[in-house]
């Protein structure tokens, strides 16, 4: 009689096995791949797992969007570094305390600043929160801005003069955002500059997938956010609902491009204009301000930094520049849209540092004509019509074009900060 039972229960665990044998060698495949291509060293907050402690449930996999993490031995594994955009979801998923969520790796440091509990720096009045202080998780970065606004309000108000702000925000991200409504909670004169046109920080690059928010976000004026999962899109839409709803003052387009110290306050600095301030608050991402290519013409108004929409390119003459896999993605996008001519300008010889998968639908797309590809090339100049191009071949070619995305990452204020004074530390891969 139990014959038949234990028949079904085999056949159960056979099929198990096979299924995880196969998703391990699928795993692996995709580990050895991103080492190949040299993209195995994680851009910003990721996890690190302790295989101690790691059971190999996956659930750590499961609820990872990005196909980041896999299984590997049995065990969760960093497999595609590139893609973590350290949301920390597998950080709440694993029950067993197996993950951390750290910065930089042995090979590759990364600077953060050194904070005390209060999120100020050495620099007295001066505050960071968020990312940039080694805090990527939303609703932590969330409860630091609200926290570092607390100790502002303890330093005390600017002079009573309309000149000066009692705190100036550098950031419109979670932490910004966070930091803006206990602002206005405690009627303090505020301004937030933001270099974007649009809310989000670093969220407003997060891919169009489901980032996850472990916990309620309690937020001044707001109260406690019940946001466990939530995509990219509600998200801004609802950062957009608050701003409106409590008058959030925010300077768009203003990047910050010095701070400096005066007496009873800063003075920062953006390229339009200048802003006095008591205190300031750094709640910028790690990732940094567009690295431009400083070459005339790149202050046109066609110029852009970031691909948001294919579709807003359709019919244009695009030229991309740039060799990492936000440069090929956003070429491959173009390139798919019906009627976009594209262009991608690379200094270098080859995509060295890409994924196999643009490296292949590139390949493919520039088979059939439908991507113009220049290696070992260099923009020199953009016109209002037009982009001049020296070529592999010492020549120059001028191009018709509507269009240049620059897709050459970004620079953090690093220096910038040193300068002012703040110290820092490096963490290699440590908590």
């Amino acid at each position: 009689m139990l014959l038949p039972y234990l028949g079904l229960i085999g056949l159960a665990l056979a099929w198990h096995l096979i299924r995880r044998t196969r998703r391990e060698q699928r795993h692996a495949r995709t580990l050895a791949e991103s080492l190949a291509a040299g993209l195995n060293e994680p851009p910003s907050l990721h996890p690190v797992v302790d295989p101690a402690r790691c059971i190999g449930s996956g659930s750590c996999v499961k609820v990872c969007p990005e196909g980041a993490l896999g299984m590997v031995g049995g065990k969760a594994t960093l497999i595609n570094a590139s893609a973590c955009i350290g949301h920390g979801a597998c950080h709440a998923a694993c029950a067993f305390d197996a993950i951390s969520l750290v910065f930089g790796t042995a090979q590759r440091g990364i600077d953060i600043p050194l904070l005390r509990p209060n999120f100020e720096t050495n620099v007295p009045g001066l505050f960071i929160a968020g990312e940039l202080g080694g805090m990527g998780l939303i609703r932590k970065a969330a409860e630091q801005g609200r926290q570092a606004m607390e100790a502002i309000v303890q330093r005390g108000r600017a002079p009573a003069d309309a000149q000066w702000l009692d705190v100036l925000i550098v950031g419109a991200g979670p932490a910004g955002m966070s930091a803006g409504l206990s602002a206005v909670a405690h009627g303090l004169r505020h301004t937030m500059l933001e270099q974007e046109t649009s809310l989000g920080g670093s969220i407003f690059h997060y891919p169009r997938q489901k980032i996850a928010m472990t916990a309620p976000v309690v937020l001044a004026l707001v109260g406690k956010v019940a946001m466990t999962e939530i995509s990219k899109e509600q998200l801004l839409a609802f950062w957009h609902g608050v701003t409106q709803q409590h008058r959030l003052q925010i300077a768009f387009g203003q990047r910050m491009e010095r701070i400096e110290p005066v007496a009873g306050g800063f003075v920062v600095h953006s390229r339009e204009r200048q802003w006095l301030a008591r205190s300031v608050l750094l709640a910028i991402g790690r990732r940094g301000t567009p690295r431009t290519l400083d070459v005339p013409g790149e202050a046109l108004a066609k110029v852009t930094y970031r691909l948001v929409d294919p579709q807003q390119y359709q019919g244009q003459q695009v030229l991309v520049v740039g060799g990492g896999d936000s440069a090929l993605e956003a070429a491959i996008a173009l390139a798919e849209t019906p009627g976009t001519e594209v262009t991608l300008s690379y200094r270098s010889a080859a995509f060295s540092r890409v994924k196999a998968k643009n490296r292949e639908r590139l390949a493919a797309l520039q088979s059939t004509g439908r991507i113009d590809v220049q290696l070992c090339s260099q923009i020199e100049r953009i016109e209002a019509q037009s982009v001049s191009l020296k070529t592999a071949d010492g020549s120059r070619r001028t191009l018709p074009n509507d269009t240049v995305i620059v897709c050459a990452g970004g620079v953090l204020p690093t220096p910038l900060l040193k300068d002012i004074g703040i110290r820092f530390e490096t963490k290699h891969g440590t908590a």
